[in-house]
């Protein structure tokens, strides 16, 4: 019987992670070790030169020992690929899957091609992405004929892998909504290997619905989910407890979706506390949870 079905969360345990865009100043391996020792179930890890470069020239052995850590710690992993300056060191995020020129975009499917190759030896449940900002000039036809392109490549290389790529929508970006997820997805004919990125901060951000009820709308292609606090119409991401949103709700309708992948804390603006946030982070999270899955009047 699904927990649907029967009204129980149960028989979905939520898997917790930390993401490494909020570890920046700590080596890959003390990250690792320091989420392990945490408790955590798994590691959002950032393709990124201060961790694991995915242009490194002996990227397949980075890729090796990095896989051989994970299986000894017993952590879960998602190939996340939103690093702010991996392929250019002057342009944040640049070049994108939007760029107007074709060899720059380019450059941003390799990675991501790159991404599902790291992702599949590894072990990854997904790799996550983005579409990028329009670029002046650049109208939304033709910025959304360019996405569609850009992604068919890695799609193919996806299906190859069989690990799903995981579109998260960004505010300000082009795919900024879940409405506009679909809109890529009905463009690439329900791709198989397509699948949907979930901050639910960003649905408290800009989202029409509230967070639990975006939860349950993105349930079917639900690959990834990325966690933090944040404020209606205020795209920062902030520590649990700083924002507005009531999380309990949130983490009951994601348990009875069934996802079975990793919900990853993002705050890629605070690795000058990271220790201290993930430390803090995983116990919200669990207490949050057990109060979504008891019983109506009861206390966990």
């Amino acid at each position: 019987m699904s927990p649907e079905a029967d009204g129980s969360l149960a028989a979905t345990r939520l898997r917790f992670g930390y993401g490494t865009n909020g570890l920046a100043d700590l080596r890959l391996d003390d990250a690792l070790s320091l989420l392990s020792d945490l408790g955590y179930d798994g590691v959002g890890l950032t393709l990124d030169h201060m961790h694991l470069d995915p242009l490194a020239l002996d990227l397949s052995a980075r890729v090796r020992r990095v896989a051989d850590r994970l299986d000894t710690l017993g952590l879960g992993v998602t190939v996340e690929t939103g690093a702010r300056y991996v392929l250019d060191p002057r342009r944040k995020h640049g070049p994108s899957l939007l760029d107007p020129d074709p060899d720059a975009r380019a450059r941003r499917v390799d990675l991501l091609i790159r991404a599902v190759r790291i992702a599949a030896d590894l072990g990854a449940h997904a790799v996550h992405c983005f579409s990028g900002i329009t670029p002046d000039g650049t109208d939304r036809d033709t910025a959304w004929k360019r996405l569609a392109e850009a992604l068919t490549p890695v799609l193919d290389a996806a299906a190859a892998a069989e690990v799903p790529l995981a579109v998260e929508p960004e505010p300000g970006h082009l795919l900024a909504t879940l409405a506009d997820f679909h809109h890529l997805r009905r463009t690439l004919g329900d791709h198989e290997h397509l699948g949907l990125t979930l901050d639910i901060g960003h649905c408290q951000c800009l989202e029409p619905l509230p967070p639990e009820d975006c939860v349950r709308a993105a349930a079917p292609w639900l690959r990834h989910v990325q966690i933090e606090d944040m404020r209606r119409g205020v795209h920062e991401h902030l520590p649990f407890g700083e924002g507005e949103i009531d999380f309990p709700p949130v983490l009951a309708a994601l348990a009875a979706t069934g996802y079975q992948g990793l919900t990853v804390v993002e705050l890629p603006r605070h690795s000058h506390a990271g220790p201290q946030q993930a430390e803090l982070s995983l116990p919200f999270l669990r207490n949050a949870a057990a109060r979504a899955a008891a019983p109506e009047g009861s206390t966990p």
